[in-house]
């Protein structure tokens, strides 16, 4: 017996409820009156399927994860030949639709292809709750966003440059012309996985260079001719725009999380609040104020990182520092959660760039740090020390480094980025990436070859940099970078 839910508007409520109940093995439970109703009768577990139609009041991607996460199925009724009501419901992961006039049949079908669905859901709930720290909510949403998924992934990482401008005067990151089509996608196919990946740039609390890490990393991608998206998903203290020297003012992250919540988000307007600021590169800004943080909804993050995928090859995340679950809300568990962007953010991840600092604060901060990344869901950890001097913890720096979290952490391979602070001052001060402002720093090679390890297909052809070009290219720098040398494993 199928126990029904609806939530309808006035227009057609009691024409598609009477159709219900003419159903057999179907019974209506509950005619809703709004969003809060339904959500009060799906919490007391008084049905298993809802019913809600496009033009409800309130209906957003929070409430359809919400009526997932407690096993219920959900089921979009739309106008007759509404294209537009029918995508949106779509564009909220509602997949089963059904024209207001469909007849019995049509109905019918819809509620049985919606059983086999939450079988579906129940089975990865239990096979993912438990897992990495996954409550069955959590497990439920993810299966849910991988049915509503379209590609399958196929890439593992591996080992677990755009001009500069002419201009000084600072980007628009409002400005893009798509031309009738979703720029990215179209051009002629090149090797790499089917579904783009997810890199999440994450470090602990004490400003390690996450940013810096993940800007160079991104524009570094960007420069071998594949098309990257940098998201600002930093709720703390995001800053990719002033460090890209892009417009602020409206923030690209908070734009398509509200259109994602709200059902409108696609890729043409995706490519449009993520313009491209060099050729390859697009950037989501992140919020300008620490205290907008309840605009970067989980759900609404989640969707944009998934139809992120189908916009370019490679997706990097700028992640905050802090981990913690608000164990205060716990008790609450659809309040808005001030980390839940990062924890989103890591969870969605393909690999995670795991940056600590080089001096014996951050590398204290950064082993615990780990220990505290593997407490949740999240891609394949990749060790990255950044800002390595002699000064900060003596001679043979990265052997030291080395040593030190082999010891206290069981790292056996850590990738290392020299300090540049020329560098990175003056590309600051520009408002450009490092690859654009400082192409020969030593930074830049070092995040060069992070790049090529964990994404080895966007190697450009013949680029087999050895032991020896490296250190050739460290004399040519100078004496001064000698101590702080390029990457190591």
């Amino acid at each position: 017996m199928t126990e029904v839910l609806t939530a309808l508007s006035h227009q057609w409520e009691s024409a598609v409820a009477t159709t219900l109940e003419g159903l057999r093995d179907v019974t209506v439970t509950r005619r809703c009156a709004d969003v809060s109703e339904l959500l009060s009768v799906a919490d007391a577990g008084l049905g298993d399927t809802a019913v809600v139609s496009s033009d409800l009041r309130g209906l957003d991607l929070a409430v359809v994860k919400r009526l997932r996460a407690n096993r219920i199925r959900v089921i979009g009724v739309h106008p007759a030949d509404d294209e537009g009501a029918e995508r949106r419901l779509r564009q909220l992961t509602i997949t089963a639709t059904v024209a207001v006039d469909a007849g019995t049949d049509r109905w019918q079908q819809s509620l049985e292809d919606g059983a086999a669905d939450v079988d579906d859901l129940e089975a990865a709930l239990r096979d993912g709750a438990g897992r990495d720290g996954a409550s069955p909510a959590e497990a439920a949403a993810a299966a849910a966003a991988a049915a509503a998924a379209d590609e399958v992934s196929g890439w593992r990482p591996a080992g677990a440059v755009a001009p500069g401008r002419a201009s000084d005067e600072p980007r628009d990151a409002g400005v893009l012309a798509v031309d009738g089509e979703v720029p990215g996608r179209g051009t002629a196919p090149r090797p790499g996985p089917e579904r783009a990946p997810v890199v999440a740039v994450w470090g602990p609390t004490g400003a390690p260079g996450r940013t810096t890490v993940a800007t160079t990393l991104a524009a570094e991608i960007a420069g071998r001719g594949v098309e990257v998206l940098l998201v600002d998903a930093d709720t703390y203290g995001g800053c990719v725009a002033q460090t890209l020297g892009l417009l602020d003012e409206a923030p690209g992250i908070a734009a398509a999380c509200r259109a994602a919540d709200q059902g409108l988000l696609d890729l043409p307007a995706l490519s449009r609040i993520a313009p491209e600021v060099v050729p390859g590169l697009r950037v989501l800004t992140g919020l300008p104020k620490a205290e907008r943080w309840p605009e970067v909804r989980a759900a609404a993050l989640e969707r944009v990182l998934e139809l992120s995928r189908e916009l370019v090859r490679v997706v990097v995340v700028d992640c905050a520092f802090c981990l913690e679950d608000d164990e205060e809300l716990s008790y609450d568990t659809v309040a808005p959660r001030r980390n839940e962007a990062t924890l989103t953010s890591l969870a969605a991840s393909d690999v995670v760039v795991a940056v600590g600092g080089a001096d014996p604060v951050a590398l204290q901060r950064f082993v615990r740090g780990l220990q505290e990344l593997g407490t949740v869901p999240s891609g394949e950890p990749v060790p990255v020390v950044n800002r390595v001097r002699s000064g900060a913890v003596g001679s043979r720096p990265e052997s030291r480094i080395a040593d030190s979290l082999l010891r206290f952490a069981g790292l056996t391979s850590v990738r290392f980025v020299p300090d540049d602070a020329p560098g990175v001052d003056g590309a600051l001060l520009a408002g450009r990436s490092l690859v654009e402002h400082a192409p020969d720093s030593p930074v830049r090679h070092a995040v060069a070859d992070l790049a090529t390890g964990l994404l080895p297909w966007t190697a450009p052809p013949g680029d087999r940099r050895d032991r020896r070009d490296r250190r050739g290219r460290r004399r040519r720098l100078g004496p001064g970078s000698r101590s702080s040398s390029a990457v190591g494993t």
